[in-house]
């Protein structure tokens, strides 16, 4: 029986104030309030309660027990917060998988704030992924077999990091393979420019010698695209025909693609993938199941080596370029009009850079004073985000005895800016078209913050330097002039938003 595997990204960057922990209405999401509010109704509400009938009696199928997913973290944060039941459809879709496929649920992890990895220095990018792992755990109530890295971006550093941390597998492009050997013969094969065989597993080595390693999956490029962007979701017996199709090349038909696909991107995808797995895949001869379990079942036969991209900065599935869309006006771009360009993308990530080194140096000049490990302490944070541990005994834990109170409002005020700090690099803040974007403005919202709580603990804060790297990425819309005018608007606009004090103190 030939296996299918579809896995589906669903994510959504973090739309919060981060002053008042909660979200503005979003006109241009209506009638909804907001896009989180938009996309749950049509696509991870439908998903979690696909109703299907036809031939056979109408029943309700939770779409999530029959493919492989990621949900962001900060997804999960407000799906829990503001749709509890398709939170607990989700939670309820790994747990039943985990029964019914040896053990190997259908949830992976996400790195925590959808942050272009290799374009991170080596601490955030730990930290990026810490904290996903332990989002994660906190939710499903197991370990992570993999992580869904963001736009699948990486290069040989970063899936080394996965090694360290324990990850069994990951999910790439074919795109980003560059050459592959058979355990057995020493002549590697180019299949570089998408020409990997995507129906068979590959073991990337760590280059330290230690033989140490993950499995990697390159989802199949056509099917994937059919899926996302050429109406293979019309209907689910066209959609079969594409699977069946592959499995005439291998033992493994795998697609991945953005979740919203299902619902949001294509009406009534959710309905259309639901038969098509619950019903005609079965009818087709299929083994629907999941990364875990296959590979119980099917070890790699060969080794990978991946592409690296431009100076080695990394490839992704969504740039042609490398990351250049995360870094520089690569020409990739989404939503834009004629004549418009992304200039504005290198000088708004080194203004960002510029704040969040300056952040990093007097956090680790400051939390020396007050942390046994200010590092450490950071990474073990996600604890008290997740009010997985009382920020009393996370101090208590982390600093040098007890602190005064204080010096303990001074200590999570110090971790609340390395949070807002991270949150700066989310992806979405460059992929589309314009600085003026509510997912650019979003970004700066945490810069913002970032000034804001320094300058409460009395720091003095390069505000006018950093400005000025602002004032050199501009708007392709005229009357949003500079990063700076956007940013200068945006801390005005703040100033009437209520206040959300860091973690309080009990």
């Amino acid at each position: 029986m030939p296996a299918l595997i579809i896995h589906g990204h669903f994510y959504q960057p973090p739309r919060e104030n981060p002053r008042t922990g909660e979200i503005e209405r979003q006109l241009s999401a209506a009638p909804y309030h907001d896009w989180n509010e938009r996309i749950h109704a049509e696509c991870y509400g439908p998903n979690a309660f696909a109703r299907i009938g036809g031939d056979t009696p109408e029943r309700v199928v939770n779409n999530y027990s029959n493919i492989s997913f990621n949900f962001g973290p900060t997804l999960m944060y407000w799906l829990e917060r503001h749709t509890p039941r398709t939170y607990q459809r989700i939670l309820d879709a790994d747990a039943e998988s985990i029964r019914s496929r040896g053990g190997h649920g259908n949830a992976i992890a996400q790195a925590y704030g959808h942050a272009i990895l290799p374009l991170l220095n080596s601490r955030d990018r730990l930290t990026h992924i810490v904290w996903g792992l332990a989002d994660f755990r906190y939710r499903f109530g197991r370990r992570a077999e993999a992580i869904w890295l963001p736009e699948t971006a990486c290069n040989d550093e970063v899936l080394e990091l996965l090694i360290e941390q324990g990850m069994r597998y990951v999910i790439l492009s074919p795109q980003q393979a560059r050459r592959i050997r058979r355990f057995d013969d020493s002549n590697w094969i180019d299949v570089s420019s998408g020409k990997v065989d995507a129906t068979q597993p590959y073991r990337f080595f760590h280059r330290d010698g230690s033989r140490r390693s993950l499995v990697v999956f390159f989802y199949h490029g056509p099917l994937a695209r059919s899926i996302a962007f050429e109406r293979a979701l019309a209907s689910s017996s066209e959609l079969m025909e594409r699977f069946i199709a592959v499995a005439q090349t291998g033992p493994l038909v795998t697609a991945a693609t953005d979740g919203e696909t299902y619902g949001h991107h294509f009406k009534f995808g959710d309905l259309c993938l639901a038969h098509a797995l619950e019903v005609e895949a079965l009818q087709s001869g299929f083994q629907i199941t999941n990364y875990g379990e296959y590979l119980d079942h099917h070890e790699p036969s060969y080794e990978v080596q991946i592409d690296n991209g431009p100076m080695d900065q990394g490839t992704s599935w969504s740039c042609n370029h490398g990351v250049g869309r995360w870094s520089h006006d690569c020409g990739c771009q989404t939503g834009g009009e004629t004549g418009w360009n992304q200039s504005w993308r290198q000088p708004l990530r080194e203004a960002l850079g510029f704040l969040r080194s300056d952040a990093d140096d007097r956090f680790e000049k400051h939390g020396q004073e007050l942390f046994i490990n200010p590092w450490q302490a950071r990474n073990d944070y996600i604890n008290v985000i997740l009010d997985a541990a009382s920020a009393n005994d996370f101090l208590n834990e982390q600093c040098h005895g007890a602190l005064h109170n204080e010096d303990k409002v001074r200590a999570l005020t110090l971790l609340e800016i390395q949070n807002n700090s991270l949150l700066m690099f989310t992806s979405c803040g460059w992929f589309f078209s314009d600085l003026g974007g509510i997912e650019t403005v979003q970004v700066l919202r945490y810069a913002a913050r970032v000034i804001e709580l320094q300058t409460q603990l009395g720091f003095d804060v390069p505000r006018t330097r950093f400005l000025q790297m602002l004032s050199q990425a501009h708007s392709n819309v005229a009357e949003k002039g500079s990063g700076a005018d956007i940013f200068r608007r945006l801390e005005a606009s703040q100033d009437h938003a209520a206040i959300r004090e860091p973690t309080t103190v009990v």
